[in-house]
């Protein structure tokens, strides 16, 4: 076959292509914005290595002032993209992380994980444990990034994530249930339209069994050893051990005109039939669709999410 060919083997527009020839091209998310010190809110940020030889990566924030008499909660975030496109780095994420670390007065750590179908599925999962476990590396006041040692508290970690990021936040979570990590207090997790699924349709994706299909077909593809729809990794009701959930506090936001919205109340009444004994919220936000947030950031409803972000983060009912 000739270099190059132009036969498509797997269109999943709009995020990616999969050519015959083995090429993919990535049609969004290969913007990338470099760490800075943000002019609108003062966050500063600088990108480490967690492993090199990995390339796993992630880019830190901090407030513009860190207090200096307390320590900071911890968001671990994690970007979406449907394991396929955007990164740590994406405008996008710099720009609601920026946002969220200046309004809740948290220090963040956004993953960079590495994507399929180079690296096919469960590579993202093991990468973000890998980044779990850096960061939990420093609760002892050891540890090679001194703004992890020096301002975070952490008796008060969060993870968070869109998409699938809110599926990595959520299975990262159940790990360190499963696992635990010393000296490292998982307090709660965010859920932003979270990337869950299953093999049976319910509610909206009835009425659209060919976006039904895309997904389908994507994560069989992103995740070939996978068994299927109902895989625990996606579909977190199949989860044996879902009581487990390694915290006690979960928000989750889901957006009216999403197709996955169905899938995050259902997840709340998995947590809640489950002897997990947390509080989970979720919050639908009526005439949106999918992380309108990151396509949105100064919206009326956006701005609504981050202050409710960042009340969840300080523990205030008060939002």
């Amino acid at each position: 076959m000739a270099a190059n060919s132009p036969e498509i083997l797997h269109d999943f527009s709009p995020m990616i292509r999969v050519y015959k020839d083995g090429r993919v091209e990535r049609l969004l998310g290969k913007d990338i914005v470099a760490a800075s010190v943000d002019p609108e809110t003062g966050t500063e940020s600088k990108d480490v290595q967690i492993s090199p030889e990995l390339n796993i990566s992630a880019r830190l924030y901090l407030p513009k002032t860190p207090r200096q008499d307390k320590k900071l909660p911890l968001l671990v975030y994690f970007h979406g993209g449907g394991f396929v496109v955007e990164s740590a780095f994406s405008p996008p994420y710099h720009t609601h992380l920026n946002a969220v670390v200046a309004e809740a007065g948290v220090v963040a750590v956004s993953i960079n994980y590495r994507l399929a179908p180079e690296h096919p599925l469960p590579t993202a999962y093991e990468d973000s444990w890998i980044a779990v476990k850096w960061v939990a590396s420093h609760s002892n006041g050891q540890g090679p990034e001194v703004w992890l040692r020096d301002y975070v508290d952490f008796d008060s970690v969060f993870f968070g994530g869109d998409s699938a990021g809110g599926n990595l936040a959520h299975n990262m979570a159940l790990r360190v249930g499963l696992e635990k990590l010393d000296g490292f207090n998982l307090d709660g997790i965010f859920l932003n339209c979270p990337y869950f699924w299953g093999k049976e349709a319910i509610g909206v994706e009835l009425k659209n069994l060919e976006m039904k299909a895309y997904v389908e077909v994507l994560w069989h593809y992103i995740h070939p050893k996978s068994a299927g729809a109902d895989d625990p990794l996606v579909n977190p009701v199949m989860e044996p051990n879902l009581s487990r959930l390694g915290c006690k506090r979960v928000l989750v936001y889901v957006a009216e005109k999403d197709i996955l919205k169905e899938r995050g109340w259902i997840y709340k009444e998995a947590l809640e039939k489950s002897e997990w004994g947390g509080d989970v919220e979720v919050v639908e936000v009526a005439g949106e669709n999918h992380v309108f947030n990151l396509f949105f950031p100064k919206g009326e409803n956006a701005l609504s999410l981050l202050k409710k972000l960042a009340a969840f983060i300080n523990n205030k009912n008060d939002v």
